[in-house]
């Protein structure tokens, strides 16, 4: 399976491109001090507003601040962050549904509590969240997990129940086999493919998430290296300098598409029939 799965990856253009380009940001943000041409937080306003150029690759802001520098260490903030809120909040939501799907007794409450979460838009839940408890990263992931949370046990209990009543699990309750036995053996592997296109997909809502709340000034505060502040920043200089709006703007587009491409590639790649039409071909 692990063959066959990885066969149809590199296989797939598109998903291969969009491994090279998310671990090529990843391995940016980890090494940023590295690989950074300046530092990010040094304010020099006598090269405010410069061109491309070898000692600033994509110019410098208002504040003279290296544009590319601060792209580079915005990784930490944007992508990493929400690559830590995707996982809490897909972890949380696979405790969750597992609990509804094998406990009758709490799923009527369970369920009924999701529902009503997803009675509110995610987003709106997000800005009132955040108004509540403050502004700050940490607040914002909070604010996206409790948000999206909902929404993603709901899903994965769908994949569950999908699965339950199977006949080698029908076989499985008939038999005595454990419960934990059903889910490690039978259950988990049926739905892995389902949980890891909604966490790829989830990464791409969070950067979004991240990026508009910081945008409009309630998320990360400045001077961070975050992308939706630099976005906040450059639109204060759009009539004099537009140019400042693109990198910033690009990165989030093209990370969002890569995690998105990805996950449907993943997904793809995961499909049982997928791996029966290889075998024939092979």
């Amino acid at each position: 399976m692990n063959k066959l799965f990885f066969k149809k990856l590199v296989k797939d253009k598109v998903a291969l491109l969009s491994m090279i380009i998310i671990v090529v940001i990843i391995l940016s943000g980890i090494f940023a001090p590295y690989v950074s041409p300046n530092n990010p937080y040094e304010v020099n306003l006598n090269n405010k507003l410069l061109s491309f150029s070898l000692q600033y690759p994509l110019g410098t802001d208002h504040l003279g601040r290296c544009i590319a520098s601060r792209l580079i260490y915005g990784i930490r903030t944007t992508v990493f962050y929400s690559l830590f809120a995707m996982f809490v909040t897909v972890i949380l939501a696979l405790i969750f549904a597992l609990i509804a799907t094998f406990s009758s007794s709490i799923k009527n409450i369970m369920l009924r509590t999701c529902d009503v979460l997803l009675s509110f838009p995610s987003e709106l839940m997000m800005l009132a969240i955040v108004g509540l408890i403050g502004t700050g990263i940490e607040n914002i992931i909070i604010a996206a997990i409790i948000s999206k949370v909902a929404w993603y046990t709901r899903m994965i209990y769908t994949f569950c129940i999908n699965h339950m009543n199977k006949n080698f699990i029908n076989y499985s309750k008939v038999t005595n086999v454990s419960k934990i036995t059903i889910l490690k053996k039978h259950l988990i592997p049926l739905i892995l493919s389902d949980i890891v296109m909604l966490a790829t997909l989830n990464v791409g809502t969070i950067i979004l998430s991240i990026s508009a709340l910081s945008f409009l000034g309630l998320g990360v505060q400045a001077p961070t290296c975050e992308w939706g502040i630099m976005l906040n920043e450059a639109k204060e200089l759009m009539s004099i300098n537009p140019y400042m709006m693109l990198p910033a703007g690009i990165m989030i587009l093209i990370v969002v598409a890569s995690f998105n491409f990805l996950g449907d590639s993943i997904r793809d790649a995961l499909d049982p029939t997928y791996h029966l039409k290889i075998k024939d071909e092979g």
